[in-house]
């Protein structure tokens, strides 16, 4: 790759972040254009720069604005990667900072030519990730494999009344007309409407079909 790739660094470790930038600097390609303590300075500078970065090395844990904040707002509105590099390898911070638009992910104790090659590597489309993270992403997404079972209204103590009421409020009805249809008064209907609510931790109807959609209810 001969073409100059700009980069940016964010973390909040003054020392560390220097000796990531002179590791990278021995790729000649490679331009870091600034330096950023926190995710809020990172922001404040991409407003100052003429030419902006094509990549970000993001750390996770910064005072005042986080990595994962910092790298769903750049990523939703510039184009702009993001390469989280970060001492953090639990499940949680690998699952956020897949869904705010990071581009890879890697550990800290990384060689510094695997954050060359991974820099590359994104800039060409690439979803470079350590080793042990790729497992754990992986097992992440299992998790959320479409075909893992949905829980039922059941699940959550709805009775079959409650259920069949709950269609029926989601297919638009009003309180009484659903009274009517199931022949029972309006008091009742709003009572099991309170128990609905209350079972599913839910406030109003848009929640309510929104809690029916989200696990494939009354298709």
């Amino acid at each position: 790759m001969t073409d100059i790739i700009n980069i940016a660094i964010v973390d909040d470790n003054a020392t560390l972040l220097m000796q990531i930038k002179e590791n990278i600097s021995e790729a000649n390609h490679i331009n870091v254009l600034f330096t950023a303590k926190n995710g809020q300075d990172a922001l404040e500078k991409l407003t100052n720069q003429k030419v902006l970065p094509d990549l970000i090395l993001m750390d996770i844990e910064m005072p005042i604005m986080n990595g994962i904040e910092a790298t769903e707002a750049i990523t939703q509105n510039t184009n702009i990667k993001v390469l989280i590099l970060t001492v953090f390898d639990d499940d949680e911070k690998i699952f956020e900072a897949i869904k705010s638009g990071a581009a890879g992910y890697l550990l800290k104790d990384c060689k510094p030519h695997h954050i060359i090659t991974a820099i590359e590597d994104i800039m060409i489309g690439g979803g470079p990730m350590s080793p042990h993270i790729a497992a754990k992403a992986l097992n992440l997404l299992r998790d959320q494999n479409p075909n893992t079972k949905n829980p039922q209204p059941k699940d959550f103590d709805l009775s079959e009344r409650e259920t069949e009421l709950l269609q029926l409020l989601i297919q638009g009805l009003s309180y009484q007309q659903i009274a009517n249809t199931l022949f029972i008064s309006l008091g009742t209907v709003r009572k099991h409407i309170q128990n609905i609510y209350s079972k599913l931790h839910i406030h109003n109807k848009v929640e309510a079909i929104h809690t029916a959609s989200k696990h494939k209810w009354f298709k």
